[in-house]
């Protein structure tokens, strides 16, 4: 029982890092200082995406669901709980696109950040 509430814990643990890598820019616009949170969190998210590295939460997630008895599950956070919402496979091709997309997005809002800062 103590194991299903870890791994619970850590897939909490785990959606909250990812929507902070996706979403985290926009609280720098106030918050200046949590960039030195997110940008080594988009760097890490940058290197999983291109790399394709695992992420030691899913490692982590997985553990602790065996020994609660329960089955892992096979690929990288991402590609599951993604492939279980929209019913799609992720390609490598399509990992990458996120990847850009995940860049892009933060380039936008860390250049407007510094916009404001210097103009603003």
């Amino acid at each position: 029982m103590i194991y299903r509430g870890l791994a619970d814990f850590t897939f909490i643990l785990h959606f909250c890092f990812v929507l902070f890598v996706v979403f985290g820019g926009l609280l720098v616009v106030r918050r200046r200082w949590l960039a030195w949170f997110h940008l080594p969190a988009v760097f890490w998210g940058f290197l999983v995406e291109f790399l394709h590295l695992p992420c030691p939460l899913t490692f982590l997630e997985n553990y602790f669901r065996q020994l609660g008895g329960e089955a892992g599950y096979a690929g990288g956070f991402i590609e599951y709980f993604v492939e279980l919402i929209l019913y799609a496979h992720i390609t490598p091709q399509f990992q990458t696109v996120l990847g850009c997309l995940l860049l892009g997005f933060n380039l936008f809002v860390y250049l407007y950040v510094f916009w404001r800062r210097r103009f603003g």
